[in-house]
């Protein structure tokens, strides 16, 4: 039976966010910790690990081992964070939820939609790209047919019971988790020389042509630039967390076994592929890095395996983005702060925000369709910085939120923030520095400053909305 829940009141003399415990407004808890675990390892696996981290190691060479270790540590210590605000608030608003939480309802306004185009954006770009590896094996077939039917079939899986969400993801990133396993074994044992007809490679492609700095310190910056969009996409274990059985145990479990997994499936195959071949070898960029390693392994089949691999990422992609996406927008209503009509419940699904957010995910096809050259871009330029928008509001958030539970519920402190304000500040630091890098750098520039445009657009209508709300309260306040 559908229902629509109430918006959340005017904001609280806290700036509590209305559903910031448990699931609310009837969704259900059909997640399990099996399947938040293989959520927060797979949902940030995508393929931008597996094809576009060619880029990067094509610009910083071997260096690219260095990015993807400082900013895997950043991104370490934003999942923290998270997690510590996940496990004492859990929510499906996740990071939406704790900035609305700790400043007001503009901050969960701004973070929270600015994160909602970005993963309706995305579920376009994973559907373009899937389809194109498919109509490689099957040329002559419409690609836009294909992303329609990959369209149809996570929107109706999402459409179904949460659960049928879980187990989808589940497999996926096992999949995916499996296939970066199997090539990190096989490309240490290829390192160590005991693989048949291979020889050990030493560290000649690590210090040889041109050093582990080839192109100097610009060479690293845009590495690091490159690997800290790649790991976008954990945060969707604390959005899902909040559909679990046990969401402050759930969220905690996962975001303690995912971060230094993730980052050593991304450090350690970036080693690996530096290790193995060297740096400026053409195959890298053009079949892609894991694909480059397996050639030369000599592996029969590389690049066809590899493909179903980075089908199965992107098609987990998607499934984890309209989920996410959905459930952003559904947190976002439940809390006043967007179209009531999204805010409808049924099953213990928020149906109507999975159909806006396919839609829009539509939307971003027919863009790529009529307009590759000027609106599609631009539509993707806005995106750029969003992630490191989200986490400097994890980063202030949690700031706040820290002193508040400490002061007035310490119990709910079941995951705690390392060294606590000092990392959160370091944190905070690190995002300058990569703000003030993109600034630097023509090919980012135009994204930061499109995202900030989008971003400071919905702080100002939220701002307003927040006003508006609270002179709207104030002569109901006066009359009681």
């Amino acid at each position: 039976m559908s229902r629509t829940p109430a918006p959340a009141p005017a904001d609280r003399k806290d700036g509590a966010a209305g559903d910031a415990t448990a699931p609310v407004g009837g969704l259900s808890h059909g997640l399990k910790q099996r399947h938040l675990s293989m959520i927060a390892l797979g949902g940030v696996i995508g393929a931008g690990l597996f094809v576009g981290s060619g880029a990067g190691i094509a610009a910083a060479g071997p260096s690219i081992v260095l990015a993807y270790t400082l900013s895997g540590l950043l991104v370490m210590l934003v999942m923290r964070m998270l997690g510590e605000m996940s496990a004492a608030y859990p929510s499906s608003g996740s990071f939406s939820s704790h900035a609305e939480r700790a400043f007001g309802s503009w901050a969960g306004f701004a973070s929270g939609w600015a994160f909602w185009v970005l993963l309706s954006v995305a579920v376009g770009l994973e559907g373009i790209g899937a389809a194109k590896i498919v109509t490689g094996w099957l040329p002559g077939t419409p690609e836009w047919a294909w992303v329609a039917l990959f369209m149809l079939v996570f929107c109706g899986t999402n459409l179904a019971a949460v659960k049928n969400f879980g187990e989808f993801e589940f497999w996926f990133a096992a999949l995916k988790v499996g296939a970066i396993t199997l090539f990190l074994g096989l490309g240490v044992l290829a390192i160590l020389g005991v693989l048949p007809h291979t020889d050990a490679p030493g560290t000649a492609n690590l210090f040889g042509a041109g050093g582990f700095l080839p192109n100097g310190s610009e060479g690293l910056v845009i590495g690091l630039l490159a690997s800290v969009f790649s790991y976008g996409g954990m945060e969707t274990v604390t959005i899902a967390a909040a559909e679990s059985d046990n969401p402050v145990k759930g969220v905690a479990t996962a975001v303690r076994t995912a971060m230094w997994r993730v980052s050593l499936f991304y450090i350690g195959s970036m080693a690996v592929v530096v290790t193995l071949i060297p740096w400026d070898d053409k195959a890298i960029t053009e079949k892609g890095p894991y694909v480059a390693a397996l050639d030369h392994l000599g592996i029969p089949g590389a690049g066809q395996i590899m493909n179903v691999v980075v089908l199965i990422a992107l098609l987990s992609a998607m499934n984890a983005n309209i989920y996410g996406s959905s459930r952003i927008a559904f947190s976002l209503v439940h809390r006043g702060l967007g179209p009531k009509a999204l805010g409808r419940v049924s099953g213990g699904v928020p149906r109507p925000a999975v159909l806006a957010s396919c839609f829009f995910g539509f939307v971003c096809v027919g863009l790529n369709y009529w307009s590759p050259e000027t609106i599609f871009p631009w539509l993707l330029n806005m995106i750029g910085g969003v992630i490191l928008v989200v986490w400097i509001f994890i980063a202030a958030s949690q700031l706040v939120l820290r002193r508040r539970l400490e002061r007035e519920a310490p119990e709910k402190l079941v995951v705690r923030m390392w060294l606590y304000p000092g990392l959160t500040y370091v944190a905070l630091a690190g995002m300058a520095v990569i703000f003030f890098l993109m600034a630097r750098e023509e090919d980012t520039r135009v994204q930061l400053y499109a995202t900030g445009a989008m971003t400071l657009v919905l702080a100002v209508i939220g701002l307003v909305r927040q006003k508006t709300r609270a002179g709207a309260a104030s002569p109901a306040t006066e009359d009681a």
